[in-house]
Formats: structure tokens, sequence, C-alpha cells
């Protein structure tokens, strides 16, 4: 018996070595401890330029997220694609003081009031995507100068002269107030400016809407049936110039180049039933986490408002036949349990 408890004993003090003491606070390496206290119970607003698509809904999934898992809160303000209810929206948080504004606004424009503003009255302001003239403390999203440049190229290399072909192109823009026209617009003519082989035979706006981009496509393919690429600039829009083309059996002969957030549904599925023939991602879930980045970084260093402004520019990511693998593009269910 006295065997034995000995025994007991010496499991027990071998135990104690080996397990370190207990403590009623959590564990803290010197950052740790601070970081979570900083975050927890802030408050983080976000305008976007209209919820129920799938970047705004890509961004909102991953924002949530984050919130949910470090104890603070991201209120959504949805204006539906209208300015006037964006600067409503806007003006409404400003009055609120969140530490955090992010904000998406439809044209460049749109909120150069807005940031100073806001940044006057205290708060850090983060634009995604699309930004305004006016820099706010961080912009996270796509450089649309280098994604007009990479879609042009993609069109020179299908049309030009080295292809073969006759070089005629036409140019779907979408609402020539956004960033993703005006700068998009400048990358692709300054690349076509090198290229006299490229004939741009048609330059039109579908406004984003994908009933007037098929329209316009079908006029176009009628006035140059003889047509080689068209340069798109969003997903949303160009399925609509895609069915013109299946309509007109010119799928074929017309490469057709665009860009998106990388939704399966959007690119891959697109890219895979020959829709689309390039697609240049900015990649949704890459952004929701550059988007959380800023928000943990501006809401831990606290800067003076309008102090320190950065960027966090994505990496566009080439999306054809040949590049797609499973994970090249995402959903949002996956982006929603992902935790990201």
């Amino acid at each position: 018996m006295k065997s034995l408890k000995l025994l007991a004993l010496a499991a027990t003090v071998s135990l104690t070595a080996v397990l370190p003491p207990a403590h009623s606070e959590p564990f803290d390496d010197g950052q740790s401890k601070t970081y979570y206290d900083t975050l927890k119970g802030k408050k983080v607003g976000f305008v976007p330029l209209s919820m129920g698509f799938d970047l705004t809904e890509g961004w909102n999934a991953g924002l949530q997220n984050q919130a949910k898992a470090l104890g603070y809160a991201v209120e959504v303000r949805d204006p539906n694609w209208n300015t006037e209810a964006g600067t409503q929206a806007a003006n409404g948080f400003i009055a609120e003081k969140p530490d955090v504004l992010i904000l998406h606004p439809l044209d460049m424009q749109a909120y150069n009031r807005i940031v100073p503003k806001a940044m006057a009255a205290g708060i850090n302001v983060v634009q995604i995507n699309l930004k305004s003239v006016t820099n706010g403390d961080a912009y996270v999203g796509t450089d649309w100068y280098e994604m007009g440049v990479k879609q042009a190229e993609e069109v020179v290399k299908a049309c030009g002269k080295e292809s073969g072909k006759n070089g005629k192109v036409a140019f779907i823009q979408g609402m020539l107030a956004t960033p993703t026209a005006t700068i998009s617009g400048q990358g692709a003519a300054d690349v076509f400016a090198q290229h006299p082989d490229i004939q741009v035979v048609a330059t039109q706006a579908a406004d984003w809407d994908a009933t007037k981009a098929h329209a316009i496509t079908s006029t176009i393919l009628k006035q140059h049936p003889d047509l080689c690429g068209i340069l798109g600039l969003w997903d949303g829009q160009d399925v609509g110039t895609a069915a013109a083309l299946r309509e007109a059996n010119m799928s074929e002969q017309v490469f057709l180049v665009t860009s998106g957030g990388g939704n399966k549904a959007a690119a891959c599925d697109n890219i895979e039933n020959g829709n689309f023939d390039a697609y240049y991602s900015y990649d949704v879930p890459g952004q929701a986490r550059d988007l959380n980045s800023a928000v943990k970084i501006l809401l831990q260093t606290k800067p003076a408002p309008g102090s320190a402004p950065f960027a966090l520019y994505t990496p566009l990511k080439r999306i054809t036949k040949e590049t797609l693998t499973p994970s090249s593009c995402w959903t949002l269910d996956e982006l929603k349990a992902s935790g990201g």
C-alpha cells in the first residue's frame, strides 16, 4: 500500500513539473492582450455601392466574420446604387462617429466632400475597390490602370498583327464617371496607342447594365460583322455582351475579355462554357482579407485621420480555360463559412 502511495505521489510531482502553472488571465505574448482589448467594442460603418451582388456580399461576409471573432461591430447601410442615398448614409455615420468608415463610391466625385468631412470628425476612412479623387486613410482594391493595361494586352494578343487577325475591336465601358471606366479606359488607350494595328471601331458605355450591353453589342456586330475582339469591364455587364455574341453565332470569332471579383458563377463558369475568353479577377476573398487588415491596422494604431494614408492594391488573377483550376474562383457560401 505504501509503495502505491509513493508511486501516486511521484506521478503527481512529475505531472506538475510538466504542466505550466495555472493563470486566471489569458496568456499574453507582449502584444496579444493589447491587440484583442483594442479591437473589442469598436464600431465600423460600411456604405457599399449596393448590397445584393457578389462583390459587396463577399466583402461584407469577410468583415462580419472578423468582427464577430474579435468582438467589434460592422454596420452596413445600403444605398442601392443611389449616390444621394449613399451620401445620406455616410453623413449619418459621421454624426454617430464610428471608429472606421468604409466607403465604396459609385463615382470618383461622389464622396469628395464626405471623405474630408469624416476625417475632420476624427474618423478613419477606408475606400474599397472604387475611390474618390480625395484619398482617405486607406485604399484597398484594384489598380484600375493596371487592369486596363492587362485587358488591352489580351485584345492585342488575340487580334493584333501577330495573331494574323484584322485588329478590329470594340470597347464596351460601364459608367464613365467610375474609376473602373475612367482609369481602365486610360490604361487601355495607352496600350492601343502603342499598337497601330489595333483599330477601335466602337466605344460605348453600357452603365453596368447587362441589357444595355446586349443591345450595344448587337448593334456593333451588325455594323462590324468582321469584328475580332471586345474589351469589357465587368462580368455582370458582359454576360449581356456574351449573349449578343451567341445570338449572332460569333462567339468563336470575337474574343471577349472582361473582369470582376472572381465569383465562380460569374467568372469560372463563364470561362468554362465559352462566354468569356479571358477574365481578370480581383479576387474578393483576398480583398476581404486586405480590407480586414486595413481595419485592424487603423483600430490599433489610431492615426490622426489623413496623416498616414496607405494602399493595398490587389494582385490580379488571370483566368482562361488553360489556367482554370478548382481554386480559381470562390462562392459566397464558402466565404461565409471560412471565417476569414
